[in-house]
């Protein structure tokens, strides 16, 4: 695959595309003619998508409705592209949330679903699109991280950990991925305007997201996101603050930043 918008694929794969950035994501592709893969949980907002997006493109969207906290959802929804024959060209790994509180309140199920959802099922769904994508010698994959993967995050600390490991992974198998033609993207937004917050947060926590002022709208954070994918680039950072604040990171001790992310994020 070229490094350039004028290449018209032919199937992105989306995940969390019902809301926000993913939303987003899903507009972009079907504007430049991109048949796509949609998962979301809620079947009847991705239904409507798919009738505002097959209205105004002529593309194909198929929509599945389905829950990725669930194990051995991945394996279902790579047999029926299969049975469809459809090999995406590009796959978007935006689903995740996160929850906000101390660790000993958040309820252990609440932490294994996210640990499912933004570790397990992105990893799972990265390697069987991968193995298509490099026996085709081309592809490309956008992973969600988030500005939180630089850093430990106190009183969020499962999330933070999460989006770590998101950021690591794909700037390990970018290098991996060197000469097969395929890219892979780590974008790390900061706070964006979307419902992230809302599940998230509940009391303390919800004061904590208003410290950020101003959030940037999905659409921003998406559109930067697939220009970056699209040069290629590894790891995409949106906002020229969370640029200053990732470069800051690197040069303080590990305690010391965990000590202001506390404090930031303090109940």
């Amino acid at each position: 695959m070229e490094n350039h918008e004028s290449k018209i694929t032919e199937y992105a794969l989306i995940t969390g595309a019902s809301s926000g950035i993913g939303l987003e994501f899903a507009r972009i592709a079907a504007s430049k003619h991109i048949n796509l893969i949609l998962l979301a949980r809620s079947a009847e907002k991705l239904m409507q998508l798919r009738t505002e997006l097959e209205g105004l493109y002529p593309i194909k969207v198929l929509a599945v409705g389905c829950d990725l906290t669930d194990p051995g959802t991945v394996e279902k929804v790579a047999s029926l592209l299969h049975g469809r024959g459809i090999v995406p060209d590009i796959l978007i790994n935006n689903a995740g949330f996160g929850m906000y509180g101390p660790f000993d309140r958040i309820g252990a199920e609440t932490e294994a679903n996210m640990i499912q959802l933004n570790v397990t099922s992105l990893t799972e769904l990265t390697k069987i699109i991968y193995r298509q994508m490099h026996s085709r010698g081309r592809g490309k994959i956008l992973n969600v991280s988030s500005i939180a993967g630089f850093m430990p995050g106190p009183w969020m600390a499962v999330y933070h950990a999460a989006k770590a490991y998101v950021l690591s992974f794909s700037e390990a198998l970018a290098t991996e991925a060197r000469g097969s033609g395929i890219t892979v993207t780590a974008l790390c937004p900061g706070p964006t305007e979307t419902n992230f917050e809302n599940r998230a947060s509940t009391g303390a926590g919800i004061k904590v997201f208003k410290r950020f002022g101003k959030l940037p709208a999905a659409r921003q954070v998406a559109e930067y996101g697939w220009k970056s994918m699209m040069k290629g680039k590894t790891v995409a950072i949106h906002g020229s603050k969370n640029r200053w604040l990732a470069f800051l990171i690197r040069l303080l001790p590990r305690k010391t930043v965990a000590n202001i992310a506390g404090k930031i994020q303090g109940l």
